[in-house]
């Protein structure tokens, strides 16, 4: 892949961390193509997402997609913590 972006997402404790991590792991290679790839790694309370695809294009949805699901995950997460 000739492109990639990556997002660090900081989180106050390593249990939410993972928690986000645990809810979007599950759709890394289910909603990959040909032209993009995903990964997570997470370090204590610091969850990475990288991105990766073969141009500008699918790099921007790829990027779309996964942070609008850190996003829905993070906001589920804080109705539980409610």
């Amino acid at each position: 892949m000739d492109h990639e972006a990556v997002f660090e997402c900081a989180y106050p404790d390593a249990e939410r961390a993972r928690r986000v991590e645990r809810s979007v792991a599950v759709e890394v290679g289910d909603i990959e193509g040909d032209r993009t790839t995903a990964s997570l790694d997470r370090d204590g309370a610091t969850l990475t997402v990288t991105v990766s695809a073969a141009d500008l294009v699918a790099l921007r949805a790829g990027c779309n997609t996964w942070l609008s699901l850190v996003s829905v995950a993070e906001d589920c997460g804080a109705a539980l913590a409610e």
